[in-house]
């Protein structure tokens, strides 16, 4: 399985050679080492841990853990079914994605600050014609029984900074030398941010027609 950590540089538009204008967003993978290997004898579960950037200090505990190969400012695991051709020490620069590839994206929300209920979770509100004095509001949170309010009610709070994966983007262009990697749509987070790129092991064609949103007459 494939699979890189990135940094979310911008979104623009691509031209296709079929003309097609597609939106996407410009992520450029870092370069990885492989820090340790997981097993299912040793620790029950099969991965790849790879280190990401530097940091100007850590501790003790992980720099033993890394025994020289660097001071990584991101640490994580990838699943693999295949361990072959993984070692601790390997440096890997970029995973060979392919055009029309079909990948999982995974980062951290903006962070909203407090929305209502209407923004966080897409509320449709209270009805707007003959007046209304609370045309935003959740309304009704619960009825005599059981007397609570039930738990995972969703309401008014804080809004993003949570993990959020965006699945199925497609692979439109890639740029080796730069490690740069433009994928179809928007992924999670700000600029600059840190996303994590798995590959579906899905190839599809890139697409030759504009999509005009308007439906054909039969």
């Amino acid at each position: 399985m494939k699979f890189a950590i990135a940094k979310k540089l911008n979104m623009t538009s691509h031209f296709l050679e079929s003309g097609v204008i597609v939106p996407v967003t410009v992520l450029q993978a870092g370069p990885l080492v492989v820090t340790q290997i997981k097993n299912k004898e040793k620790d029950k579960y099969d991965a790849v841990q790879v280190g990401y950037g530097k940091k100007k200090s850590v501790s003790k505990a992980m720099k033993g853990h890394f025994k020289g190969l660097g001071d990584f400012a991101v640490v994580k695991e990838f699943k693999q079914k295949d361990m072959a051709g993984y070692e601790v020490g390997q440096k890997i620069d970029f995973a060979d994605f392919e055009l029309g590839e079909m990948v999982n994206v995974s980062g951290v929300m903006k962070g909203r600050g407090f929305a209502g209920a209407i923004k966080r979770h897409g509320f449709h509100g209270m009805p707007a014609s003959h007046g209304h004095d609370k045309p935003r509001a959740v309304g009704s949170i619960g009825q005599r029984f059981p007397q609570h309010v039930r738990k995972g009610l969703r309401m008014a709070g804080r809004m993003g900074g949570v993990g959020v994966t965006v699945k199925n983007l497609q692979v439109i262009d890639i740029d080796p030398k730069r490690r740069l990697i433009a994928v179809k749509g928007a992924v999670p987070g700000h600029r600059n941010g840190l996303v994590e790129i798995v590959s579906t092991g899905k190839v599809k064609p890139l697409v030759v027609q504009q999509a005009t949103g308007k439906k054909e007459k039969k």
